[in-house]
């Protein structure tokens, strides 16, 4: 079973709009004192179907949180959170930012540059390119950082 501070970081990673179950596979690979996990150590460990766990681990890897890893002598593919996890979320997110910027920019042309709407749309526009421009860079020093202790 998850320890009560790992399903609060799950519940907070809901209300936060990921997927329940998860939120609590995520915290089952952040709080374990083992260096991987299999698919029926992580059911096990959020009380839940190996099933909803494939669901999870799906979406987890999908956004570059955790990988599959090689386990000599098991027949089970095990997970872990990746090194710069939080990194490689952030860089994958850079797709978001750039749909958001382009959404704006279409919003701009059909609402009229001058309207209430299409300056709440460059306003909108304009922060995602300043992320856009800096989320690298940030990354960057935070590894550096990282690397640096």
């Amino acid at each position: 079973m998850l320890s009560e501070p790992a399903e609060r970081l799950a519940l907070a990673l809901t209300e936060g709009g990921m997927q329940r179950m998860t939120a609590r596979v995520l915290a089952a690979l952040l709080f374990t004192d083992q260096e991987t996990m299999t698919a029926g150590d992580l059911a096990e460990t959020v009380g839940t179907s190996s099933g909803s766990v494939s669901a999870a681990v799906k979406s987890l890897t999908g956004v570059g949180l955790i990988e599959r890893v090689p386990a000599p002598g098991s027949r089970r593919e095990h997970f872990r959170m990746r090194e710069y996890a939080w990194a490689t979320l952030m860089s994958g997110q850079n797709r978001l930012v750039k749909l958001m910027m382009d959404v704006a920019d279409q919003g701009i042309a059909a609402a009229g540059a001058d309207t209430p709407g299409g300056r709440r749309l460059t306003e909108m526009r304009d922060f995602y390119a300043y992320l856009w421009q800096r989320l690298p860079e940030l990354i960057d020093n935070w590894k550096a950082a990282r690397a640096g202790r």
